[in-house]
């Protein structure tokens, strides 16, 4: 299902303990630019997705996947750590959390940002997803700097009010009230991260609100993708990877 050969770059999911920790290591380098183990207790509950040069195996992209039954299990994930979530709680029908995602500092072939979204795609199609979503960041917790993609987002992008999260982190920035000006369209666009980018692109929401994490030293919003709102020319190139 998640399996993907693409040119340079295979996908598949982690097998063995050995797989979980090579993950674990690159999350550490991607994240935190030292050798090291980024890892927690919601490891032991998600699918690993690994996305490797072909001829050489070396890991060089991965991102995990918490899958949920339905809106009622949202407590379970991740993002609910950080955000109030009841709203989705209603939300009727199989949805997987994306989390960790990360590439290797030293690639920036946009291939494989495209490989990684077909293996995503492969999995949420197989599996009936209709809510894919997780915690988008920003690098740094300066929420001044990202004002431009702030106001864009605020003007644009926020989740629907039946389903949007409220605040419950300690720490927020909350940029739909606080940010009223028109964005500058470059900045705005060139602070978007490239995942979040991606989520937009796929009809995606945000809240409005951005969680400040000093232990990630990171800005992020909860992101919502509700499968049968992508625009269909948007599912054919995803498809087109993924199949």
């Amino acid at each position: 299902m998640i399996g993907l050969n693409k040119g340079r770059y295979r996908t598949r999911l982690a097998e063995t303990p050995e797989d979980l920790r090579a993950a674990q290591e690159l999350r550490h380098l991607a994240f935190h630019k030292t050798a090291g183990l980024d890892a927690d207790a919601f490891d032991a509950v998600c699918l690993h997705i690994l996305i490797e040069e072909a001829a050489s195996r070396r890991l060089i992209a991965c991102c995990r996947l918490l899958p949920l039954p339905s809106g009622a299990q949202i407590g379970q994930s991740y993002s609910a750590q950080f955000y109030e979530l009841t709203a989705l709680a209603s939300f009727d029908g199989p949805m997987v959390e994306l989390g960790r995602f990360c590439l290797h500092p030293d690639v920036h072939d946009p291939d494989v940002l495209r490989v990684a979204w077909g293996a995503i795609t492969a999995y949420v199609d197989a599996a009936g997803i209709k809510l894919l979503f997780g915690c988008s960041s920003f690098a740094g917790t300066d929420a001044q700097a990202y004002h431009d993609t702030f106001a864009m987002l605020s003007a644009r992008h926020l989740a629907p009010g039946r389903w949007r999260p409220r605040v419950k982190a300690p720490d927020v920035f909350r940029f739909a009230a606080r940010l009223r000006h028109r964005p500058d369209a470059r900045k705005a666009q060139a602070g978007l991260p490239p995942l979040l980018r991606t989520y937009l692109l796929m009809g995606g929401w945000v809240s409005d609100h951005a969680v400040v994490d000093a232990r990630m030293n990171t800005l992020h919003v909860f992101t919502g993708v509700e499968v049968a709102a992508i625009p269909p020319a948007r599912k054919r190139l995803l498809r087109a990877v993924a199949g």
